[in-house]
């Protein structure tokens, strides 16, 4: 069971000040929270790529090189690249790239983004948004499969016996599909063979279930070795030293964020009862002190089948502190706790029904 972090750097206003952090000096904070994440042992830092004045990161494979070299062992994934407003010629080069400078450490996760501000800034229309994704993936796979490309497409100049370079220390390079949940993301996952990462931000975790087992039976029918398979979910949260705490922390920052992005969106407001009952065991809100969040980890792997766990912190602009505090019980205090008990369960012979 792999356990990580994943951010999309925000630098929404502060809930309390009104401060808004520059975006340099959010982004020398998120490299100083790769850096701990490496320290207490987690396996995967995510960093979001968004194009908005609230997110710093435009460009997650350079935030993700900033910390490679101040790192050892934590691997570094973007969450996601917006690949359908993105070059994979370009996408393959920054992350094979970064994949040398950790040695070995990088991968991409792909989707078609959670905003869509990068397509009329490089030019696409969103009339073209899953055709788009379609076509720059397939070139994407083939930038991993050789040294030298041939390929042809409807929304990018065709590629004729070109070498693509730098090749990364990894072969392949590792491409993971990001989906909010939809079928037919999730069945192509399955048919290519793909990881498959499954943002739970919201309802009943437990309702993703049926998503799971359908990749995994895409798969299968598509030849797959389907042990061979990781699940991976992004999910909000945060770790504190204390349950009550954690949870008067964690709501102002969140409520501001949730309600941001759902006057965008036409969502209902985010009011303390959608964030306390999140926080139920059922929930999808993973907050509280290390044997609260690792309770409701642990229920995830158990009921849902996830095997990599990536924890949003924050949702909202928080103290850098309290942020890298929860990183560190994430690492030395919940990861352990989940570990240990899974590791005892699969040896019993648990697995998802």
């Amino acid at each position: 069971m792999e356990i990580g972090i994943s951010t999309f750097v925000e630098t929404t206003p502060d809930v309390v000040t009104g401060e808004v952090i520059s975006h340099a000096q959010r982004l020398r904070e998120v490299v100083e929270e790769i850096v701990m994440a490496d320290r207490v042992g987690l396996d995967v830092f995510g960093v979001g790529e968004h194009h908005r004045k609230d997110y710093a990161a435009s460009s997650p494979a350079l935030v993700l090189a900033a910390a490679a070299p101040q790192t050892k062992r934590i691997r570094l994934t973007s969450a996601v690249t917006v690949l359908s407003s993105d070059d994979p010629v370009r996408v393959f080069q920054d992350f094979a790239t970064l994949d040398g400078i950790s040695n070995g450490r990088a991968e991409i996760m792909a989707g078609r983004g959670s905003f869509i501000e990068s397509f009329p800034l490089f030019g696409y229309d969103l009339n073209d948004y899953d055709e788009l994704f379609d076509e720059k993936l397939d070139l994407l796979l083939k930038l991993r499969e050789s040294e030298k490309v041939t390929w042809q497409g409807k929304h990018r100049p065709a590629i004729q016996n070109l070498g693509v370079y730098p090749r990364p220390v990894q072969n392949p390079l590792p491409v993971w599909i990001g989906s909010g949940g939809n079928t037919e993301s999730v069945v192509r996952a399955g048919v290519l063979g793909l990881p498959l990462v499954l943002a739970i931000i919201g309802g009943r975790p437990v309702q993703f279930a049926p998503l799971v087992k359908l990749y995994k039976r895409a798969a299968a029918e598509a030849g797959h070795d389907v042990s061979k398979l990781t699940v991976a979910s992004h999910s909000h949260g945060f770790v504190g030293d204390k349950l009550d705490e954690a949870v008067e922390k964690f709501f102002p920052p969140t409520q501001a964020g949730m309600n941001i992005v759902g006057r965008e969106r036409g969502w209902g407001y985010y009011s303390r009862a959608t964030y306390d009952a999140a926080r139920s065991l059922e929930g999808a809100l993973y907050v509280g002190d290390p044997e609260t969040v690792a309770a409701k980890i642990i229920y995830l792997r158990k009921n849902v089948g996830i095997t990599r766990f990536m924890l949003h912190c924050p949702l909202g602009t928080m103290p850098h502190e309290d942020v890298m505090r929860s990183i560190e019980l994430l690492g030395t205090e919940v990861a352990p706790r989940v570990r240990e008990e899974i590791a005892r369960w699969e040896a019993e012979g648990g697995e998802v029904e």
